[in-house]
């Protein structure tokens, strides 16, 4: 009879810190949701230097992310405008040298969070001043 009890303790305990767990570890994700994205590696994307295309947003708090490498543009510059809204921001590309000697991750430093107030189309216009062969991908999440 102890020994019913002591396992089903272990059990019932063992139950507890596999669901609690569980319920820790998806609380601490945020969803994000892709409102654009774009993979700039090909010159024919730009006309005229730089990448343009029109989405639609809805109002809320945006994030930028970027997927870069050391031969992504030096400095990309980020320009949003619409009825209500405009940003700017120079994103300047920053690498930091992990394990001494072996490799690098390469980030874009700059202003990543905007706050659109109200929902409209967007122009997003891409400048990577003059760097059209280096690959980038811009993504702009809620």
């Amino acid at each position: 009879m102890k020994k019913k009890l002591i396992l089903g303790s272990i059990i019932a305990m063992t139950a507890i810190i596999s669901i609690s767990s569980v319920l820790l570890m998806s609380t601490d994700k945020k969803e994000t949701t892709k409102i654009f994205h774009v993979r700039l590696a090909d010159p024919k994307l730009y006309e005229d230097g730089v990448f343009s295309d029109t989405f639609f947003i809805k109002n809320g708090t945006y994030k930028f992310r970027f997927v870069s490498s050391g031969d992504s543009p030096k400095v990309l510059t980020v320009t949003l405008k619409g009825d209500s809204f405009s940003f700017s921001e120079n994103f300047k590309l920053n690498g930091t040298l992990m394990e001494p000697g072996t490799y690098y991750t390469w980030k874009y430093i700059g202003q990543d969070k905007i706050e659109i107030q109200d929902e409209q189309n967007i122009q997003i216009i891409i400048n990577p001043h003059g760097n059209i062969l280096g690959p980038v991908s811009v993504f702009l999440e809620k």
